[in-house]
Order: C-alpha cells, then sequence, then structure tokens
C-alpha cells in the first residue's frame, strides 16, 4: 500500500490509526512501499510518519554516527547502524533510533534474509538525537520505550540545552550537562563519544 500525502506541510508526526492492525510483514511492505518517508510504529499498532530533519541535525547525527561506527570497528564486539534501521521490539512496536549497535553475538542467531528486513530484537545500546521540532517529553517517552523493550544502555542528546540523558534498565536516568565527552559503559564500555562537533557544528 503506498501512502499519498498531498499538500501537508507540518514539523510534527503525522499518527493515524490503520482500520486493522499490519502484520509485521504488512508494514515491512508499507514502509518499503513508501521509502521518502520516515515511518514508525507504536505498540498498539499506530502508524507515526517522521519530518525529515534540518540540516544541523543531520549533520549532528552523521558526526555521532561515525563516532559510534569507527569505535564499534576498532572494539569488534558488535555493529553500528544509523537511523535508517527499524527494529520490530517485544512490545509490538516498530522503532528506529538515530544510531544503535548490536552484539555480533545476537547477529549471528540470525539469517541473512532476516537481516535484510527489520530485525526483530532491541538493540543493545540506541542513541536519540533530539531535533528542534521534537518535543523533550516525548523523546524521553521514547527511551523509556527502548528501556522497557530490553535496551541495556541509551543515550538522549539534546543539543539545545547541551545535555545528554543516561538511560539505564531500572534506574534513574542520569543528565550531563554540558559535557565534552560522554563515556561509555556496559555493553559498550571504551566507547567515548566526543561532543565539540555536536554542541558546535561547524556550519
Amino acid at each position: 500500500m503506498q501512502l499519498v500525502l498531498n499538500d501537508i506541510e507540518t514539523d510534527s508526526p503525522i499518527r493515524f490509526q490503520p482500520v486493522r492492525r499490519m502484520s509485521d510483514d504488512e508494514y515491512f511492505a508499507f514502509c518499503a512501499a513508501n521509502p521518502e518517508l520516515r515511518i514508525e510504529r507504536t505498540a498498539e499498532g499506530e502508524i507515526e510518519i517522521m519530518p525529515p530533519t534540518g540540516f544541523e541535525t543531520g549533520d549532528q547525527n552523521a558526526d555521532l554516527t561515525m563516532q559510534l561506527r569507527a569505535w564499534a570497528k576498532r572494539d569488534g564486539r558488535g555493529r553500528a547502524v544509523d537511523s535508517s534501521t527499524e527494529y520490530f521490539l517485544p512490545s509490538g512496536a516498530a522503532r528506529s533510533p538515530d544510531a544503535s549497535w548490536v552484539l555480533r553475538s545476537r547477529l549471528a542467531t540470525l539469517t541473512r534474509d532476516q537481516k535484510k528486513k527489520f530485525l526483530r530484537l532491541c538493540p543493545d545500546f540506541v542513541v536519540e538525537l533530539r531535533s528542534p521540532s521534537d518535543r523533550l517529553r516525548n523523546v524521553q517517552a521514547k527511551m523509556r520505550e527502548w528501556m522497557d523493550n530490553g535496551a541495556k544502555l541509551g543515550w538522549l542528546i539534546d543539543p539545545d540545552s547541551r545535555s545528554v540523558y543516561i538511560y539505564r534498565p531500572g534506574r534513574t536516568t542520569e543528565r550531563l550537562v554540558d559535557p565534552r565527552r560522554v563515556e561509555g559503559e556496559p555493553p559498550i564500555e571504551g566507547c567515548v563519544l566526543e561532543m565539540a562537533d555536536i554542541w558546535n557544528p561547524d556550519l
């Protein structure tokens, strides 16, 4: 099913509830038929179409993904991917973090065909980057959703307040204000995210 949106301009997600909940295969086909859209699904089956990001947010996201990817290649224990990667979560939601990392030992249990589609697992580590159009409470709710579905660690980066919120399962969220760097802990111990280019993108 291809979705046609005419003359709609908005900085907020478009949400709608299908008459019938899509199966995972139907939802994947729906996303594939609409590659120009950023689509997610809530645990209740509601479809969310996200607005594209501005250039500054895209630059910041590219930098954090590059840093995570470079570390993952050196470390070798897992694979890091960008914001175009989506996951089917245990709750029934389908979500795309801005960057994520999954242990190789978990990926080894999947077939190549399974890896060509949305993985049916929650990544071990996720990063969400707040864009100017995101409401903080909505991104915080998404981070809690990641934790509830099995993520071991999550970072929410808010460039406007120069803050990083650290999420750990079963623990109170920690807020770092204007850190120069954010150091990883299990499962990504050894990873260091340098914040200079994220706080001050060279645009």
